[in-house]
């Protein structure tokens, strides 16, 4: 099965690639078909998510899967949210994961109370109007370290750090970062779904 991927964020591909590669799914980005990148105009991560893949189900006429995620830091009452991708902007910096981790850093000295959650909404669509989309949400919980360690991953890999584990996101064997990531969480819900529903 082919399934349209509502991105062109290259570490997304490459992390939804390797989890829905047990269903036998083909995940195609949509840049490579020529479908332009969706409005995001919504506060929630479901709204948007739903947003991106029934554009994307649309331009393609392929089932599609889109995923919007972000990072939910307690003490800014949740926020950036669903603005993660542009939070760096918000402070003069260009926008870019690098950025964004800077931006966050400064924004947060002086504050005790670091922890945030990252989460990833995962919404996959046969058409457009499909009137039952599949849902499925990971969410992992830890806190913003005080600089950046390690050098796997993306986004704020560096910065959030992982009780559990006793080290950051970037920090991680990159199979046992995406087995117990937000996005991970998220795909192995959607693979579940899509194998009771789907196929």
């Amino acid at each position: 099965m082919k399934l349209v991927l509502a991105s062109n964020n290259p570490g997304k591909l490459a992390e939804l690639q390797a989890m829905f590669a047990p269903l036998g799914v083909e995940l195609i980005p949509q840049g490579s078909l020529g479908i332009p990148e969706s409005p995001e105009p919504f506060h929630t991560f479901i709204e948007n998510a739903l947003a991106k893949a029934r554009h994307a189900a649309g331009q393609s006429g392929l089932p599609a899967v889109a995923d919007d995620a972000g990072l939910c830091v307690d003490a800014f009452g949740g926020l950036p949210g669903v603005q993660t991708a542009f939070y760096a902007t918000q402070f003069g910096f260009p926008k870019g994961d690098d950025n964004n981790v800077r931006a966050l850093l400064e924004q947060m000295q002086g504050i005790d109370n670091r922890r945030a959650a990252l989460v990833s909404t995962l919404v996959a669509l046969r058409s457009p109007d499909d009137p039952e989309p599949l849902v499925a949400v990971g969410r992992v919980v830890g806190e913003i370290a005080r600089e950046p360690m390690g050098s796997n991953g993306f986004g704020f890999d560096p910065v959030m750090f992982i009780p559990e584990f006793g080290k950051t996101f970037a920090q991680l064997p990159v199979e046992i970062k995406n087995a117990n990531s937000h996005r991970g969480r998220a795909a192995k819900a959607m693979v579940a779904l899509m194998r009771e529903r789907w196929l």
